[in-house]
């Protein structure tokens, strides 16, 4: 090779290794400048933030009907006042100044002054931006402001128990604790670590996906609670508990179709900004999801359903009722121990009679009866996005006895969650489908991109055909229309598929309590194609019997509200 081309060829290599110098510093002063701005300012300003509160954190989200979004958790940002009682020559005239500013305790303040071996007390804490302006032009000797952040959240005690917070835990480190703060933390916490990741993988977000594939990464969790749909069911919840005085009262809004939570509460709630405040912590809990309960004759229109599934049972099956039924030692009454001599299997379902879902039951037989309920999933977990969900209790149903496969059959010695139940009667509704219950529809990635949580009933578990979706649903329509009050409840422009159930409450020492009851109302519309299913249940309401005189009336006015504010068009 000539002298001319090892040249050329140097140059051109030099060229090319300058060119590349040259745009590692372009993208690494942008990073500098602009990706990572604000957490080098973070870092920048760390001198004057109080130490454990430099974290930061991704936002809990709600998304309105017109995808509008409102933050349900964020980062609010002030600042904490300390006192250094070394340095504070005049306790009085400090405490005269600040309180001019804010309010603070003189007696509390002045004795933390006194604590002339301690360099730092806090005397007050989540100080604005205008008022820490006031403070530092005081310009007193001892008095100090230090940045700080915390945890916010903007609705105070809506949705609280699904929402859940931040906490510090078992260690010292912050972390969600219960709900979804707790099931995405790793999605919703920022680590310090992540300042330093691969500049162009920060900027190029497709490498990025490529490179860290697999790893958790950092976002806004956009969940699919819709906030005026969530705070209307809360203000139905604590009409009746102001009404009924029961010990817990809680509600579910889903969509039958896509397994999306509208609205789920339970009362009694907290103020998520005030959680330490709680006396109990099962308070914290989410009932809906971690409780399983008896819930008795809610469970009635998956056992007629299976029934016709299998050819077995119609609506128009005769049913000789003579308000009780022997099975083996034991003899199981009506709830009023009264008869209705000849009726259908529409009777039997509409007046919630037990004579007639043990016929049912033996009707389809053990065996059927029991690969039925089992393919509802009533003993598995939903996998819901919320932490400590509860397996249900089906074990009665691999019992030899007939009288465990008779009582089942109207909702008695079988118990699981209240998402677990809502899943199963949204089958009746969609055409057969199990769908995927879920609060949240994506999570919108800080670096770019989102991943969504879509989740169509055709690719879920078909259980029932959709005659026998129809079949049920016409039945529980009948009810609305003709039977719960008289038929006062029927809406001339929607079909409504509904369910009351009241139910005995276990005695931990055995039996049930003579006193105490569980009250469930669960319906869907419009039932040709359900939009909405809702749940209702209060725990042992005082000086009432039964569900239908507890829930009807919170269930239709919840019924109307949806219709009107998502403009759900009639179906008949």
């Amino acid at each position: 090779m000539d002298s001319k081309k090892v040249f050329l060829s140097r140059i051109r290599l030099i060229s090319l290794v300058t060119v590349l110098v040259g745009v590692f510093f372009i993208v690494r002063l942008f990073s500098l400048q602009v990706v990572k701005q604000e957490a080098y300012a973070e870092t920048a300003d760390r001198s004057y933030v109080k130490s454990g509160d430099t974290f930061d954190r991704g936002s809990i989200i709600f998304e309105k009907r017109d995808g509008g979004r409102i933050s349900a958790a964020t980062i609010n940002t002030g600042y904490i006042l300390s006192i250094n009682p070394v340095q504070l020559k005049k306790p009085s005239e400090a405490y005269d100044k600040l309180s001019q500013i804010i309010t603070l305790d003189k007696t509390e303040f002045l004795a933390k002054a006194g604590k002339k071996d301690d360099p730092y007390e806090e005397v007050a804490e989540k100080i604005n931006r205008e008022k820490a302006d006031e403070i530092t032009a005081l310009a007193i000797s001892g008095v100090n402001l230090y940045k700080h952040k915390w945890r916010f959240y903007p609705g105070e005690k809506m949705a609280a128990q699904t929402i859940g917070f931040l906490g510090f835990g078992d260690g010292d480190t912050l972390s969600g604790q219960y709900g979804l703060e707790k099931y995405y933390n790793e999605s919703l916490r920022k680590e310090e670590d992540n300042l330093y990741v691969n500049i162009f993988a920060e900027i190029f977000s497709g490498v990025k996906e490529v490179i860290f594939e697999g790893e958790e990464r950092e976002g806004d969790v956009v969940t699919t609670i819709e906030p005026t749909v969530q705070s209307f069911l809360e203000k139905e919840l604590v009409s009746v508990k102001t009404k009924f005085s029961p010990e817990s009262a809680s509600g579910i809004i889903i969509s039958p179709q896509t397994g999306e939570i509208y609205a789920m509460a339970h009362g009694p709630n907290f103020d998520l900004n005030n959680f330490q405040e709680v006396e109990n912590v099962l308070t914290y809990s989410n009932p809906l999801v971690e409780n399983v309960y008896e819930f008795g004759s809610v469970v009635k229109p998956l056992v007629i359903a299976a029934g016709i599934e299998e050819g077995v049972i119609s609506a128009s099956t005769p049913f000789y009722d003579k308000g009780s039924i022997q099975v083996e030692d034991k003899e199981i009454f009506n709830f009023d121990k009264k008869g209705r001599g000849q009726i259908t299997m529409q009777d039997v379902l509409s007046e919630s009679l037990n004579t007639g879902m043990v016929f049912a039951m033996q009707k389809l037989g053990r065996n059927k009866f029991k690969d039925h309920m089992l393919d509802y999933r009533l003993g598995e977990k939903t996998n819901i996005d919320l932490p400590n969900e509860a397996k249900g209790l089906v074990s009665n149903l691999e019992e030899p006895r007939e009288l465990e496969y008779a009582t089942a059959a109207f909702g008695q010695g079988i118990s699981f969650s209240p998402v677990v139940l809502v899943r199963a009667l949204s089958s009746l509704g969609n055409g057969g489908y199990l769908i995927r219950p879920h609060v949240v529809k994506s999570i919108d990635y800080h670096d770019g991109g989102e991943k969504t949580f879509e989740y169509l009933k055709e690719d879920q578990p078909r259980i029932l055909t959709e005659e026998t979706s129809r079949a049920i649903s016409s039945m529980l329509v009948y009810s609305v229309d003709h039977v719960y009050g008289d038929g006062k409840y029927k809406m001339e422009n929607y079909s409504i598929g509904a369910k009351t159930g009241t139910a005995q409450i276990p005695d931990p020492a055995g039996g049930y309590y003579e006193d105490r009851n569980l009250h469930t109302f669960v319906g869907y519309f419009p039932a040709s194609n359900p939009q909405f299913l809702i749940f209702l249940s209060i725990r042992s309401p005082q000086g009432v019997r039964y569900a239908a005189e507890t829930l009807s009336a919170p269930f239709f006015d919840i019924t109307k509200f949806l219709i009107n504010y998502y403009e759900v068009a009639p179906d008949r």
